[in-house]
Order: C-alpha cells, then structure tokens, then sequence
C-alpha cells in the first residue's frame, strides 16, 4: 500500500483525534470554565451534531472541487476550529470552536476515502479505505489517551493546540506529497437521500444511530465514571483509554474478517450479545485497575466490532455505496450527538453510575431492531423460480 495512502489515514487521525479528544478532557474543561460535566459533555454533542448535518451538504456543495484543494482546505478548516477551541477561555467560544472542527471533519473524511480508492485498482481500493478508517481508530487508541495525559500538564486548551498543530503539519504534507486529482462527477443531494425510500436501509440507519448511543453515553462519560468506580483518575484514567484504544484497533480488525467469514447479520448478533453484556457489568466489573483494563479492553472490542458489519450489510442492500455510507456517517455522529445529551439528563437525574445501564438497555434496543431486519433480509435474498421454457 502506498506512503499517500497512509498520509490521508494521518489525516483521519487528525480530525478523529479532534473529534474524540474531548472525551479525556472533560474535567478539565469543567474546572476551568466553571461549568458542569453536562453542560461539558455538550461539546461532544456540538461536535457531532454538526457533522451529521453538515458531512452530506458539505459534499454536495464541493462536489466540484479538485480534491487535493478540498482536502487542504478541510484540513485548514479542522485547524482553525481548534485553534479556536485553544485559546477559548469561555465556554461559547469553545463551543464554536468544536462546531468549525467539526465542518472540517465533515469535509476531510469522505474526500479522502474517495481519494485513497482512486489512487489504486478495484481489487485493492477495500483495503485502502480501511486504512483510511483505521486512521479514525487510531486517534481513539493514541490520539484521546494522549489528551488525557497531556491535560493535566499542558490543561485543554494546549491539547487542542497540539491537535491545530497537527492538522497544520498533516496539511502541509498532503500539499507535498498528494498529486492533483479532478472531483468526480457530483451527487446532487437529492440522490443522496434517494436509498432512504427503503425501509431495510433506514432499518440500519437506526441500528447505527442506537448502537451507536448505547456505547457513547458511556464513553463520553467514561473519565468521571472510572473515577466514581475505581477512585482513580489523571494519567492512570489515561492509560486505562490507551487499553481501551487497543480493544479498537482488534475490534475493528476482527468485526470485518468475522463479518466475510460468517456473514453480517451473524456476526451482529454476536458483537451485540457481547457488547450488551460487557457494558451492563461496568460497574461491577470496573472497580480496580486490573478489573477496569478488562472491563474496557473487552467492551472495546466488541464496541469496535460492530462498525465493519454494519458497513458490509449496508453495501448488501445498496450496491452504489457511495450513498449509503455517506448517511451511515451522518448516522454515526447523530448518534454520538444524542448520548451526550442524554449522558447528561442520565447523570443529572440518576448519577453516572447509571450509565451503563442505559447503554445496555439501548443495545437491546438494537437487537430488536436487528431481529426485525432478518426476516425483510432472508425473504428479499430468496431466490426467484426460473421460468420454465416452452
């Protein structure tokens, strides 16, 4: 695979790593500007919420330009955003902040998948947008336990330099090494909507947003609900993300080998059964740092599993994906959006040791959801009789 390939999942990193990175810097954000942990989680609601909104209009109105500019501009974009967010010393001008980040987000990643599948031929183009993607999971791994560390020592305001500095020198890089490249042909964004006129594909779209909610509302939350279970916090809260990093990187691995191996709907069941299980026993089973590793590392596994299946399903049931994967990203950060805000009702109503349990009770949610897909999946793949022949 070539060097460029893995310039544009550095890229993904980047903007990945100013998506998730709020997550370890939560009580900083909150001792510094005096606001509550709710009112501080909104960030990751803010962020996610305007990618959603803005990933399908964005490719639509840039639809026509040459993609190494889109991908510069874009990355310029996410820098200003946390640029932005750096020298915020209020907590409006750190929300608008998150909100530029996240235009510029919304911009990079579809742009570079695309320009990571022309730059190579059909039989390789799967791998090449893994690599893409595994630049987001990366910055989970790496880019959210670094912030957490670094917090502490250079406060949120220095960590969200660090992530300017880094889209700047990534930017930099792809305006070296990238060659020019035409845009393809555009999508009006009518046509992008066109799939949601069948009911299995809005069926995923909900499974995505659901499954997606189920693990956020716990991950968004998930320094002050180690500190509640464990008594622990600061750098070794930070190494116990970098294990559940790992889990990532191996989930996200394995969901896409068992998904060609045992099918995607199977291989669902499995990761939902898991995953359902790992977050409801949280509590219990994150109470010291050898029993929080496990815990974590496990329920990241299965967390991260279940993103390749369901991308897989939806390329089943929408051969042109370009489309339907655009709305499943949308579907991803509307997710992310609706848990910090339902994080937030959860731990003002019922304290942050609830959490987990609403994360299990929405992935049954998704069970159901998935339960119902089934039969729509099984009798739409029956073959037809062939007419016989006079």
């Amino acid at each position: 695979m070539s060097a460029r390939t893995y310039l544009l999942a550095a890229g993904a990193f980047a903007v990945g790593t100013s998506a998730y990175v709020v997550s370890g810097v939560l009580p900083a954000v909150s001792a510094e500007l005096g606001v509550s942990l709710t009112a501080a989680g909104q960030l990751a609601t803010a962020f996610a919420l305007a990618y959603a909104v803005s990933a399908p209009l964005l490719a639509t109105l840039a639809g026509r330009w040459e993609r190494r500019t889109l991908l510069l501009a874009a990355l310029g974009v996410a820098a200003l955003g946390n640029a932005l967010a750096a020298v915020a010393t209020t907590y409006p001008l750190l929300l608008v902040g998150r909100i530029v980040a996240a235009l510029g987000a919304a911009a990079y990643t579809p742009a570079a998948t695309l320009f990571a599948t022309a730059l190579h031929p059909p039989e390789r183009r799967g791998r090449a947008v893994a690599i893409v993607f595994g630049g987001l999971t990366l910055a989970l791994a790496i880019g959210v336990p670094a912030g957490t560390l670094l917090g502490g020592a250079i406060g949120y305001q220095g960590v969200f330099g660090l992530v300017a500095v880094v889209c700047v020198l990534v930017g930099v890089a792809v305006r070296l090494r990238l060659p020019r490249m035409d845009a393809p042909p555009p999508v009006p964004l009518r046509d992008r909507f066109a799939v949601g006129a069948d009911r299995r594909v809005l069926t995923v779209l909900a499974i995505t947003v659901f499954g997606v909610v189920g693990t956020m509302v716990v991950y968004i939350y998930v320094t002050p609900l180690l500190t509640a279970t464990t008594g622990l916090d600061g750098a070794t809260i930070g190494l116990l993300l970098l294990v559940y990093g790992v889990g990532a990187i191996l989930g996200n691995s394995w969901g896409g080998r068992a998904a060609d191996r045992f099918g995607s709907i199977p291989t669902l069941f499995g990761v939902l059964a898991g995953f359902v299980v790992m977050i409801a026993t949280l509590p219990v089973t994150a109470t010291t740092l050898a029993g929080a590793a496990i815990a974590l590392f496990v329920w990241s596994v299965f967390t991260w599993s279940f993103n390749p299946p369901v991308q897989s399903l939806l390329l089943e049931l929408a051969p042109a994906g370009g489309l339907v994967l655009s709305l499943n990203a949308s579907a991803i950060y509307f997710g992310i959006g609706i848990a910090g805000v339902l994080g937030g009702v959860v731990i003002d109503t019922a304290g942050v040791l609830v959490l987990p349990e609403v994360g299990a009770a929405l992935g049954l949610v998704v069970l159901v959801l998935l339960l119902s897909l089934r039969g729509s999946v099984r009798r739409a793949a029956q073959p037809v009789a062939a007419i016989p022949a006079d």
